[in-house]
């Protein structure tokens, strides 16, 4: 049993004079990740391809790291106010992630549009690719140390530097690591939608629907861990309240789309023609006069068969 998770030793790799922060390799990588198994499930349903997943993909990610630094700066306005140049600075941190749902969703549906895949389709096979990322990208938090929850006596507790304490904590203190549960709970939720798709296979555009609801739940949850400085109203957190919205609207949504389900996309299938100028004739199928010649080979065997009886009877 471990006695707490320590805090990072590192916080970028250096690779030569290039120094590449862990926060962005992270978010980099769980991209990576997303983009393939968007593409297989869209090669799996034949209504596009790994190229195609790859476009929509990096436009997607751009509009959703816009998004989420917009929320996030917008949601704790007071940390920019004094430092206007701070608000690009995203691998200091600060995505805040239903920002990027509000703008990366729609984008990549109308990137999917424009190459004439089935908006609600598209919504089925990105919906496990989107937390699959989260799951990953998550643990930038860790190596930023920031977003951490409250204090615990947890044999899983976070250790956190004199560098990034919050205040009022002495050192030595060790906290919810909220990363970790948030990282996990993406991880489940992705195999849950999976299982959900090819065991159920709902009809198209339901399962990202699911995600937002599975999404809202565990943040609800995750949000109330944190002791970070947030915006309240009503005893909780701006976020949590999001996560309501987005739990709340999910089922109304997802209830109306059972209701009203999207049909299948019907794929279109070119007749496929046979070449046969390079096969002799008599090995032609199905090409006219073949039949005669049976017929004949047949009337041949039959006349055959009687001269032999015609002989045997004459004994």
């Amino acid at each position: 049993m471990i006695a707490s998770i320590p805090s990072p030793s590192f916080n970028s790799i250096d690779i030569g004079p290039l120094s590449i922060n862990m926060y962005g390799l992270l978010i980099a990588l769980g991209v990576v990740a997303a983009v393939w198994l968007f593409g297989r499930r869209l090669e799996e349903r034949g209504i596009g391809t790994v190229d195609d997943a790859s476009t929509i993909g990096v436009w997607a990610v751009l509009a959703g790291v816009v998004g989420a630094r917009l929320y996030h700066v917008a949601t704790d306005w007071d940390r920019f106010t004094d430092d206007l140049g701070k608000i690009p600075a995203i691998w200091e941190g600060g995505l805040g992630i239903p920002g990027g749902l509000l703008v990366g969703i729609p984008v990549g549906l109308y990137l999917a549009k424009r190459k004439g895949i089935p908006l609600a389709a598209t919504a089925t096979c990105a919906a496990p690719a989107i937390p699959l990322a989260q799951a990953i990208g998550r643990w930038g938090n860790y190596f930023n140390q920031e977003l951490y929850g409250r204090p615990t006596d947890l044999p899983w507790g976070l250790e956190i530097d004199a560098d990034h304490l919050e205040a009022g904590y002495a050192v030595g203190t060790t906290f919810q690591p909220t990363f970790l549960y948030e990282s996990l709970w993406s991880l489940g939720l992705v195999f849950l939608l999976l299982w959900i798709d090819r065991r159920f296979r709902p009809a198209p555009g339901q399962l990202m629907v699911m995600y937002v609801i599975g999404y809202g739940m565990g943040r609800f949850w995750v949000e109330g861990l944190r002791i970070d400085r947030a915006d309240e109203l009503g005893g909780l957190r701006w976020n949590q309240w999001v996560a309501l919205a987005a739990v709340v609207g999910g089922v109304i949504v997802l209830a109306f789309m059972r209701r009203y389900p999207i049909a299948e996309p019907v794929l279109d299938v070119e007749p496929v023609e046979l070449d046969l100028s390079d096969v002799p004739p008599d090995e032609h199928v199905g090409v006219e006069g073949d039949d005669d010649d049976v017929d004949a080979d047949d009337d041949d065997a039959g006349t055959e068969h009687d001269s032999d009886r015609s002989f045997t009877d004459s004994d």
